[in-house]
C-alpha cells in the first residue's frame, strides 16, 4: 500500500486528498456544507452535515484507488461537539470556533482573576474562541445535559475526535495533543487535562478524550470497503506547520484560509506572551512536545467571501485581485474585518467590522484592495507581537522569512502586499496543500512509507519568493493608518 488518505475537515468544506508514495496529490474530492448563524456573532454547523460531507468525499477518492495504507485527519480546531455516548448522536449543533456567544462568561472569568490560571496552565486566554466555554454553554443550555454529563453519558470532542468516534464505530474516544491544546481544558505544561479548569467550568472529566501524539494509533475504520488505520491527527494550523516543515525554532508560517493563523516554532520553550498571543503545542512526536507562539486572525479569506456574498461586488474569489489592481491609489481605504470580533493581539470580542477613509471615489475596486490589505495589516500585528515576545525570533535560522499557504496565498497581489507591509520575504511553496500534507505525512511516516522528519523537511520546495518593494516611509505611513483604524474600531 503506497497511498495515504488525508481528511481535511475545514470550516466551510471538507476535502479528501489522496497522496501517493512521493507525497504528491493523486486525487481530490471536496464538498461544502451549510453555515448556520442563529444570531449576530453566533456560528454553528449541523454535525450530521459535517459527517455526511466526510463520508461523501472519502468514498469519492477511495473509489479512484484502493491502494491506501492509512488515514491522516486534520480539522477545524476549537469547534465543539457534545454527543451521547450510547447513541452517538449530538445533543446540539457544533458550535464553531468563530462563535462569540460565551463572551459574557469569559468576562466573568477575567473579572474574578481566573484568566491568569487559564493562561498559565493552557497558554490560552479566557475567550469564546476556545472549546471550554462552548462545552459549558451546551451543558447549561440543553435540557438535562448537565445531569447526563455528570452521569457519564455524554462525551465531548473537537471535530477530529468526533470523526474518529464515528469512523471506529464508537470504539475510540481519542484526540491528539494539538487539538487538546486548543480546548482551554488541557494543561500543556503537564500534558494532561486540567482538573482545576474543568471544575470551574462544570465539565466532568469523564467527557474528555484520551490524548495521543500526533502520529499514533487512533483506531481503524472499515467504512469504505477497506480496513484503514488512522495514524495521524493534527489541528489544521499545526498540520500546516508540519506540512511547511517548520521544525526548527524560529521558523514561521502563516495560513490564509477562512481566518489567518501564524505559528512561530519556539522549540522546547513555552513562551508566556506579554502581547496577548497564545502559547500552544506545535506538534507532539514520540512523546516530545514542541511549542509555538500563535496569533489568530478570525477573518482572512472570509473577507473575500463577504465581498462576494454580502456586497455582491465580485462573482468569484479570483475576481478580487484584478479588481484591486484597478483601485485609485489616492484613496486609502482601511477595512477592519471584525465581523466576529478582533482576534490576536487585541482579543476584543465585542468589536465589529468598520471601514475608514470613505470618499466619493471609493468603489468596488477600492473595497477589494482594502479587503486584501486588511490581511497583510493583521499579519504584521501578529509578527510584531511575536518578535516582542520572543526576541530570539528576530535572529533565528529562518532569517525572518514567512512561509505562507492557504487559498489566499495563491494571490500574487496579496502576497506582494504582505511582503511589503511586514518588510520581510514571503515564501510560497510548490505544494500549497500543506495542511492536508501535514496530516498525510504524520500518517505515512507512522505507516513507514514516508520519510522521517529531517528527510521530509528537505523535500520542501519554493515556488516563489516575494520580497519587500515598498519604501520604509510608505510602509510606516500605511501601517500607522491601520493602527488608527484599529483604535477607532475597538469596543
Amino acid at each position: 500500500m503506497t497511498h495515504i488518505l488525508a481528511i481535511d475537515q475545514g470550516t466551510t468544506s471538507t476535502r479528501a486528498i489522496l497522496f501517493d508514495d512521493e507525497m504528491a496529490v493523486a486525487h481530490v474530492a471536496q464538498q461544502e456544507f451549510r453555515q448556520i448563524y442563529p444570531q449576530s456573532g453566533w456560528v454553528e454547523h449541523d454535525v450530521e452535515d459535517i459527517w455526511d460531507s466526510v463520508v461523501a468525499v472519502c468514498r469519492d477518492v477511495v473509489a479512484k484507488s484502493s491502494d491506501i495504507a492509512a488515514i491522516g485527519i486534520t480539522n477545524q480546531r476549537e469547534t465543539t461537539i457534545v454527543w451521547d455516548r450510547e447513541t452517538c448522536k449530538p445533543i446540539h449543533n457544533a458550535i464553531v470556533w468563530q462563535d462569540r456567544r460565551t463572551s459574557d462568561f469569559c468576562e466573568e472569568l477575567k473579572a474574578e482573576g481566573f484568566e491568569v490560571e487559564i493562561t498559565h496552565r493552557t497558554g490560552l486566554l479566557a475567550d469564546p474562541y476556545f472549546s471550554g466555554t462552548k462545552v459549558r454553554y451546551i451543558l447549561q443550555t440543553v435540557e438535562g445535559a448537565q445531569d447526563l454529563a455528570d452521569a457519564g453519558k455524554l462525551v465531548f470532542g473537537t471535530v477530529d475526535s468526533f470523526l474518529i468516534w464515528r469512523l471506529t464505530g464508537g470504539k475510540r474516544h481519542v484526540t491528539d495533543a494539538t487539538n487538546a491544546a486548543r480546548t482551554m481544558l488541557y494543561n500543556i505544561r503537564e500534558g494532561c487535562w486540567d482538573a482545576t479548569i474543568c471544575k470551574r467550568l462544570g465539565i466532568p472529566m469523564s467527557m474528555l478524550p484520551e490524548v495521543l501524539d500526533c502520529a499514533a494509533d487512533f483506531g481503524s475504520t472499515d467504512m469504505f470497503g477497506l480496513t484503514l488505520p488512522i495514524l495521524g491527527v493534527a489541528g489544521d494550523q499545526q498540520a500546516a506547520t508540519i506540512g511547511q516543515a517548520c521544525f526548527e525554532p524560529g521558523m514561521l508560517k502563516s495560513t490564509y484560509g477562512t481566518g489567518c493563523f501564524a505559528l512561530l516554532n519556539t522549540g522546547g520553550d513555552l513562551v508566556e506572551s506579554q502581547n496577548r498571543l497564545l502559547g500552544t503545542i506545535a506538534y507532539q512526536l514520540d512523546g516530545k512536545t514542541t511549542y509555538a507562539l500563535e496569533g489568530s486572525i478570525f477573518i482572512a479569506g472570509a473577507v473575500v467571501q463577504w465581498l462576494r456574498d454580502g456586497l455582491g461586488i465580485i462573482a468569484k474569489a479570483q475576481d478580487t485581485h484584478p479588481l484591486a489592481e484597478k483601485a485609485d491609489p489616492s484613496v486609502e481605504l482601511y477595512l477592519v474585518p471584525a465581523f466576529t470580533g478582533l482576534g490576536a493581539p487585541y482579543w476584543d470580542a465585542e468589536a465589529r467590522g468598520a471601514i475608514y477613509g470613505l470618499t466619493r471615489n471609493a468603489g468596488p475596486a477600492e473595497f477589494a484592495r482594502a479587503a486584501l490589505e486588511s490581511v497583510g495589516f493583521q499579519t504584521r500585528d501578529l509578527l510584531e507581537a511575536m518578535h516582542a515576545d520572543w526576541p530570539a525570533s528576530n535572529d533565528g535560522g529562518a532569517e525572518g522569512i514567512l512561509r505562507v499557504d492557504g487559498g489566499m496565498s495563491a494571490s500574487d497581489w496579496a502576497m506582494q502586499f504582505l511582503a511589503d507591509i511586514i518588510g520581510a520575504p514571503v515564501d510560497r511553496p510548490k505544494v500549497l496543500e500543506t495542511t492536508a500534507l501535514g496530516a498525510a505525512w504524520l500518517a505515512g511516516m507512522r505507516a513507514g512509507i514516508y520519510p522521517a522528519q529531517d528527510e521530509f523537511a528537505a523535500t520542501w520546495a519554493l515556488e516563489r519568493q516575494f520580497t519587500p518593494a515598498m519604501s520604509e516611509v510608505d510602509k510606516d505611513r500605511r501601517y500607522a493608518g491601520w493602527k488608527d483604524a484599529i483604535r477607532r474600531t475597538k469596543s
